[in-house]
């Protein structure tokens, strides 16, 4: 991209030029249930997707993981980097330094079993192209070991005011077979970023650093402007407003057994029946880790299982043990490095959550 003079503060326009995919892409593979739930005593707004049901009757993990691992280039590779391969196409007509990116980006993914990658990669799916939140920091790039996940917020994205005040949207994503524990985990870990007073010692402090530092906007002004919201010396400094937008997965009993068939207003009544409980159960978490003048956006991603969606995912990228038995390898190799507690729950680590009665809300 080219840009003129920096604006002196940021438009939605001006952000919403990075969005990239075709929402009704998404649509193909992920049915939305329902949108704009508002979650009573709060700010929160829960959104509802299902697997999508074809004319056959079928749903289908795989062609989900499929398109995922379509996606990972824009998700994990900086937009400049891209837009050079892109020119380098149009120089010379060959695509072999776009797939080398593509490439890159999926070496950058973990070969654990248990990794949230997954996870993390639909939120930003449902960030930029649900609710149209570009991405401003691409994290994955940055990791420096390939079988470790980056620490901090799981995406950062980014929207502006008619005032032109900058509204950063914390990402956070959990992918567990319990709706319950997904709820807990995943506003535990979001509310350090939103919630914390400022300061050098917060636990958003290193990612507004490297907002700072390696913003994923390639226009010159734009990034000029941007930079200005993180500059402590900047009065724009003080128009950033912090929201949030959370994924969890969670296994659920709506989807027909293997070979059954499915019927996509079925599946949908079934889910609608169980909003009401997810949306309590998320609105007492948001109440207790006192998130509720924060807004956020919430998403429920029922699935006939957390563990078969992982699978699907490590397949589609090459990393099942059928596809080179590279995954243990990978892990046995890895460097010892100490990690927090909290980071051990990012990643799904140690032991499973409780598994809860069926209909079972509470948390």
């Amino acid at each position: 991209m080219s840009g003129g003079p920096p604006p002196t503060r940021l438009s939605a326009a001006d952000l919403e030029r990075f969005l990239r995919g075709d929402p009704e892409e998404l649509g193909v593979h992920l049915s939305m249930v329902a949108r704009d739930i508002d979650v009573a005593g709060t700010r929160t707004k829960l959104h509802c997707h299902s697997l999508a049901v074809d004319a056959n009757g079928r749903i289908s993990v795989a062609r989900l993981a499929e398109y995922m691992r379509r996606c990972v280039l824009d998700y994990a590779i900086p937009r400049h980097r891209i837009a050079e391969a892109s020119a380098h196409l149009a120089r010379h007509g060959s695509t072999d330094r776009l797939v080398a990116l593509h490439d890159e980006a999926v070496r950058l993914f973990t070969h654990l079993e248990q990794s949230g990658e997954g996870g993390e990669l639909l939120l930003f799916l449902l960030a930029e192209r649900h609710l149209r939140l570009p991405q401003v920091l691409c994290k994955m790039s940055l990791k420096t070991a390939r079988e470790m996940h980056y620490h901090g917020a799981d995406g950062v994205y980014a929207s502006a005011d008619g005032d032109g005040v900058l509204r950063l949207h914390w990402g956070e994503s959990k992918v567990y077979a319990d709706p319950v524990s997904a709820v807990r985990s995943c506003l535990a870990s979001l509310a350090p970023f939103l919630a914390e007073p400022e300061g050098e010692n917060a636990t958003r402090e290193q990612d507004l650093l490297l907002l700072n530092e390696a913003a994923n906007l390639d226009d010159p002004a734009v990034l000029a402007a941007f930079r200005r919201y993180f500059d402590r010396a900047s009065p724009m400094s003080l128009r950033v407003r912090y929201c949030g937008v959370a994924l969890v997965g969670f296994d659920a009993g709506c989807y027909p057994s293997d070979g059954a068939e499915a019927m996509a207003d079925a599946i949908a009544e079934a889910l609608r029946g169980e909003i009401a409980g997810w949306s309590g159960a998320v609105g007492r978490r948001i109440l207790a880790e006192r998130l509720e003048r924060f807004d956020i956006h919430f998403f429920c991603l029922p699935l006939p299982s957390v563990d078969g969606f992982r699978q699907a995912f490590r397949s589609a990228l090459g990393f099942s043990d059928a596809a080179g038995g590279t995954a243990g390898v990978a892990a046995r190799g890895r460097p010892r490095t100490r990690s927090r507690p909290a980071d051990k729950a990012k990643r799904g680590e140690g032991a499973p959550p409780a598994r809860t009665r069926p209909g079972s809300h509470r948390t």
